[in-house]
């Protein structure tokens, strides 16, 4: 049936009624009929005077046949078919007729789906698809032309005028043949030859790319060009292998609108759509799809480590972690060959979908009234490679950025703010596309935009900076680009919105990712106190960008004595009771406390040990080793009062003994090695004639010593030797 076709192939936004699907089994009689009329003369008042872009014949003929089904329709109701009243002889007869007015539901239903798709969807689109939408036009024709072979019309008790149209249109039906519009397969191949175009590295003619746009489509705007764009982007992430054409032709496709959109239709119409009224209120849609709703606590295990976003399709990779496809797939497609968690080396490039988690996740939305939609199928990574950057993409794209840079060195101030918004967007993914916007000159421009008054323009051009930075060689250009970092720094610091701040603090752990750069980026006056502040007080992503940032600059040895300075030991201290950035502080801890300065500041700290042990205690494996390591380079490095601080600590023999059979290979060593610490406590304790245990249920809930003598527990610490 053409339902099957039309329903996975359409891509609609929103899922058709119920009744597309299943007949009324509980309509007999005049309430069939009566709900047929209704289904049928909606269908003809609500699209009779709709101008059709394409599909015009084919649109119009359905209309036209539906118009005589609702002559046919008011008849029976009119004369009350089906009632006990109008019964005929024959009771086969009109069993067959409740069938074929069943199954004139379900037809009726699939041609309004398929006229209003026509109606309201991407012209690019439509043209596109223009051989399989007229395809399922066909299909509905074909079904009428049965339906009304089998419909035992002279049973109906019709007149003979409404007889004679049932007629007629059963003699059409049985003529009708498969049609497209010639007109629209010229335009069509003319959008194709664009694409070639630029597949051969040639730029179209900006006056054969107006004809074909504004003339032809009447695509006369920038935000109608907008409106294509974004309806093109939604059939590449609801592609599924089963689509022409295919996702990466698309990609293609959308990246030559883009180049029209500002070549035709220019940058000022479009600035003022993003201005703000209260820019020191967090809001909801605008970069949305890159941060994440931050109003709303999600479950760690459910955000994926590399987007900090909730996983909508959870994979699993060689090393054993779980990410996001998206997230993932791009890492691989950077040339990355490690786990961006772990660091491991990825023994191969397969990811296999984690189907436990994905319905974890899908409960919780559920429990929470959260929409969940998974962008990409369970198959494989390959309709996200469908969707990578073609030849034409990448040609049609440099062109794009030809033309924001120009408008971003010399453009207004709306069309600045545009420019560096569709430069983030660009910088969003693929390596091709940070690398040559870079390459172009985009950085001095967007770090002068850095300092804008606008709010719009910071934000949209520290979240490209954060975009560009991801690709490896852009880290130096941003890094050399006078007082760019400085700029970055005074956005995280003083930003005109939360969204900037927050970027900015993921900009700077992206610059950190470098070893080098490390200690140029802590010294910048006010970074550390403002990574520390956001820490304390950001949304739970800022909070996460922030403590990433913390952490990359904590792995340098030089930048100790500022982390002290600048309140970030303490924060990441405080940071030990918030679940979501825990494991990511003592992380950062842990690498402080190796160094003498470092274990004294934060044996001073007096939730130290206890938001460590709390760790150990309810943290993630991760956390659990970080929060030992911690701990151990305490009492090595931190002097006798916070070693006894440690040791003395309740539960800790408990603790110890649990992470010596169920930690990580790095926990164990580290669990050992305090547990031996531990011991020679002890045992100085005993010769000492002093007997108190700390860990003892005897003992006293401070881990002071009692006077009590008691039996000493035996810490097992034979772990094998790694």
């Amino acid at each position: 049936m053409a339902s099957a076709a039309i329903f996975s192939s359409l891509r609609r936004r929103r899922s058709p009624s119920l009744e597309a699907f299943l007949a009324p089994v509980d309509l007999t009689g005049v309430a069939l009929v009566q709900t047929l009329a209704s289904i049928s003369t909606e269908v003809v008042s609500c699209f009779t005077s709709v101008r059709f872009s394409f599909q015009r014949k084919n649109a119009r003929s359905l209309i036209r046949k539906i118009e005589i089904f609702v002559v046919l329709f008011e008849f029976l109701v009119d004369s009350n078919w089906g009632s006990s009243r109008s019964r005929r002889r024959s009771s086969v007869s009109e069993s067959t007729a409740l069938l074929c007015l069943k199954e004139l539901y379900l037809l009726l239903y699939r041609s309004k789906i398929l006229v209003d798709y026509c109606a309201q969807s991407s012209k690019l689109w439509l043209l596109l698809q223009n051989p399989s939408i007229s395809g399922y036009f066909h299909d509905l024709n074909q079904e009428i032309s049965t339906l009304l072979d089998v419909l035992p019309v002279n049973d109906l008790g019709l007149s003979d005028d409404i007889r004679e149209q049932i007629e007629l249109l059963q003699r059409q039906s049985r003529k009708s043949r498969l049609y497209i519009d010639k007109n629209d397969e010229s335009l069509r191949e003319s959008f194709y030859s664009f694409l070639d175009g630029f597949e051969n590295g040639e730029i179209p003619n900006s006056v054969d790319l107006r004809l074909f746009f504004v003339e032809k489509l009447g695509i006369k705007d920038s935000k109608s060009c907008r409106t294509e764009i974004e309806f093109l982007e939604e059939q590449i992430v609801n592609h599924d292998g089963d689509l022409e054409p295919t996702g990466s032709v698309i990609n293609g496709f959308v990246a030559i609108t883009r180049y029209c959109r500002f070549l035709l239709f220019g940058f000022d119409e479009d600035g003022l759509e993003w201005r703000i009224e209260n820019p020191k209120k967090p809001r909801k849609g605008f970069v949305a799809q890159e941060i994440g709703d931050t109003f709303i606590t999600v479950p760690k295990d459910f955000v994926c480590p590399i987007s900090l976003d909730l996983m909508t399709d959870p994979v699993i990779i060689s090393t054993g972690q779980t990410y996001d496809r998206s997230s993932i797939a791009r890492w691989i497609e950077e040339g990355h060959c490690t786990c961006p968690k772990t660091g491991q080396m990825l023994m191969d490039s397969r990811i296999v979908p984690n189907r436990a988690l994905k319905n974890l996740i899908v409960q919780w939305c559920t429990a929470s009234g959260i929409s969940y939609e998974s962008e990409f199928t369970d198959s494989s990574n390959e309709s996200f490679a469908s969707a990578l950057p073609t030849k034409a993409a990448v040609e049609a794209n440099k062109a794009t950025v030809s033309i924001l840079i120009k408008y971003l060195a010399d453009g207004s101030e709306a069309a600045q703010t545009v420019a560096a918004r569709e430069i983030r967007l660009l910088a969003k993914t693929g390596k091709e596309n940070r690398a040559y916007i870079a390459e172009a000159g985009a950085i001095p421009h967007l770090c002068r935009l850095l300092k804008s008054e606008n709010a719009i323009a910071q934000e949209n051009s520290v979240t490209a900076m954060l975009n560009l930075s991801i690709y490896e060689k852009n880290k130096s250009r941003i890094m050399e680009e006078g007082d760019c970092l400085e700029s970055i720094v005074s956005v995280l610091v003083s930003g005109l919105t939360v969204e900037a701040q927050e970027n900015a603090a993921a900009t700077l752990f992206s610059l950190s990712a470098v070893h080098d750069y490390k200690k140029r980026i802590a010294i910048v006056d006010q970074c550390v106190e403002a990574l520390a502040l956001l820490l304390q007080n950001g949304t739970p992503r800022g909070k996460k960008d922030a403590v990433t940032a913390l952490y990359n600059l904590s792995t340098h040895p030089d930048n100790c004595s500022r982390m002290i300075e600048g309140g970030g030991v303490s924060s990441l201290v405080g940071a030990l009771k918030n679940e979501g950035v825990a494991e990511e502080a003592a992380g950062a801890l842990a690498l402080l406390v190796r160094q003498s300065l470092g274990a004294e500041a934060i044996g001073k700290e007096e939730s130290a040990v206890a938001g460590l042990m709390g760790m150990m205690r309810c943290g993630t494996p991760r956390g659990k080793e970080n929060a030992v390591a911690a701990l151990l380079e305490l009492c090595r490095s931190g002097g006798a009062a916070v070693a006894e601080k440690v040791l003395r600590a309740p539960a800790i023999a408990g603790l110890l003994q649990t992470l010596l059979f169920t930690g990580t290979k790095r926990a164990r060593r580290k669990a050992a090695s305090l547990a031996r610490v531990f011991q020679r406590r002890e045992n100085a304790a005993m010769r000492s004639g002093v007997y108190g245990f700390v860990g003892n249920s005897n003992g006293n809930r401070d881990g002071s010593f009692t006077t009590d003598v008691s039996v000493p527990i035996s810490i097992s610490i034979s772990v094998p030797v790694l």
